[in-house]
């Protein structure tokens, strides 16, 4: 490659360099801007939950309870209504059940192995005498 080749080829890769430079600048204010953004709703998010606690303080004092039986009391209204994902009040009644069921039928097998047991014992013993 002659030399005014290599000049062409310089000044290029200067030109791109500038704008490579160029671009990784613009990016790194956006992110300074959206860092600023994220910084402020943070702030936002902590004060409204600072103000949540103190309400539920003193909605709490005033009906008698503590604030994490009334936290639980509006999460557990939340999902009912479909606000909040998770089990509402009457599919928890309805697991309690069901594991109470299984329970109980685990018991019942327990004890119906153990009575297949004792009477195919017993009818070994008789045909053995």
């Amino acid at each position: 490659a002659s030399l005014a080749e290599w000049g062409t080829r310089e000044a290029r890769w200067n030109s791109e360099k500038e704008e490579a430079v160029s671009r990784f600048a613009k990016a790194a204010a956006d992110l300074q801007v959206e860092l600023s953004q994220l910084r402020s709703e943070n702030a936002n998010l902590k004060a409204g939950k600072a103000q949540a606690e103190a309400a539920r303080e003193s909605i709490a004092g005033k009906i008698g309870c503590t604030a994490e039986t009334l936290r639980k009391w509006v999460r557990q209204g939340e999902r009912d209504s479909g606000v909040r994902l998770g089990a509402t009040t009457t599919e928890q009644q309805r697991i309690k059940e069901l594991e109470r069921e299984v329970r109980e039928l685990r018991k019942a097998n327990e004890i119906l192995k153990l009575a297949s047991a004792f009477f195919a014992q017993a009818e070994l013993d008789r045909r053995l005498k």
